[in-house]
Parts: C-alpha cells; structure tokens; sequence
C-alpha cells in the first residue's frame, strides 16, 4: 500500500499546477475527451456525431446538476441546523452563491443540450423520454422562477427583511425538495428510454 500510496503521490505532483486549480483539472479532462474522440470517433464527426456528442454534454451538466441539487437536500439543508450561529454566515457568503451558480447554469445547460439531442436523429422519441423532459423542464423552471428568486433574497442579493428571508428559505427549501423528489422518476424516465418501449 506505501508503494502504491508513493507512485500516486509521484504522479499526482507533477500535475499539481493543473489539479489544484478547478478550471485547469476541467480543460485536463475536456483534453482527454478530445484525444478520445480523435483516436475513436474522428470518422464519425459530421452530421451522425452531432446527437452523441450533445449527449454526452447533456449527461455531464445534468451529473453537474442532479448532483449539486442532491448536495443541497442531503448534505446542505440537513446540517445547516447544526452548524454553530458563528460559522453559518460563511455558507452564506461563499458556498451558497458558487453552489447556485452552478447549481442554475448547470440546469438550463440541461435543458438546451436535452433539446438539442432530443431534436436528432440518434434522440429516442417514446412516452418514457417525454415524461423524463417534461420532469427535467419542471425542474428547471422552479431552479429559475422559485429557487433562484427566494435565494437571492435570503443571500442578502436583493432587498428583503427577516420575515421575508424566512418565508423565501421555506419556499425556496420546499421547492427544492419537490426538485429532489421529481429528480427520481426523471432519471429513471431518462435511463430507460432507451432500453424499454413505452
């Protein structure tokens, strides 16, 4: 296990100056991705590469999004209550705002890539994919049009008081939880479109 544990940390070093920056381990990995699609799919690319690889953009922002709204219901909302008064104003003022930057980004580069994919060739068009994207457009109007709104004002972004803050936290809280409950049938929805009819 040391030697196992030295090779690693070996390696991992001389990448240090790309992992320890966010955006630098994401241009590393959209390079592999692009090595990958030269080496297995530079015959394809045209009209037939066009729905496979919106596809693949449509999966990596709903992992971004599905993901980040997983965190807030099962790691964020329930702790927040124990976290002590002196150390909550930083979730506040760091981890909320970045967490919903991606958390809405992701949602709507969702939607479009679903979009897109859905209006190609290689897109399965049945009842299980409709009730998935009609599930994922839901979604996504309640991160823009109830989430976001109610959290900008309890992040203090828009002009609101105590009463207000408290009343667009539960708002914003239950509509968050109806994402997370809607989230399971979606997925389900979008992962057998296309192994069952129906």
């Amino acid at each position: 296990m040391v030697e196992i544990d030295e090779t690693a940390s070996n390696i991992l070093e001389k990448l240090s100056t790309i992992l320890e920056k966010p955006y630098r381990a994401l241009g590393l990995g959209a390079g592999l991705v692009f090595l990958l699609l030269l080496l297995y799919h530079l015959a394809y690319l045209g009209g037939g590469y066009f729905g496979p690889f919106f596809t693949f953009l449509h999966v990596v922002s709903g992992i971004t999004w599905i993901g980040l709204l997983y965190y807030f219901n099962l790691v964020q909302i329930p702790i927040v209550p124990n976290i002590p008064a002196e150390l909550k104003p930083a979730i506040g003022k760091y981890i909320a705002p970045e967490a919903l930057f991606w958390f809405r980004w992701s949602a709507l580069a969702t939607v479009v890539t679903g979009l897109i994919v859905f209006s190609t060739s290689s897109a399965v068009h049945n009842f299980t994919i409709i009730t998935g994207a009609i599930l994922g457009l839901i979604m996504a109007f309640n991160v823009w049009y109830i989430i976001w709104p109610n959290q900008k004002k309890v992040l203090g972004l828009v002009p609101a008081d105590d009463d207000e803050k408290a009343k667009a936290a539960r708002l914003a809280m239950l509509t968050s939880r109806t994402n997370f409950v809607l989230s399971l049938p979606m997925l389900y929805c979008m992962v057998t479109a296309r192994l069952l009819v129906g």
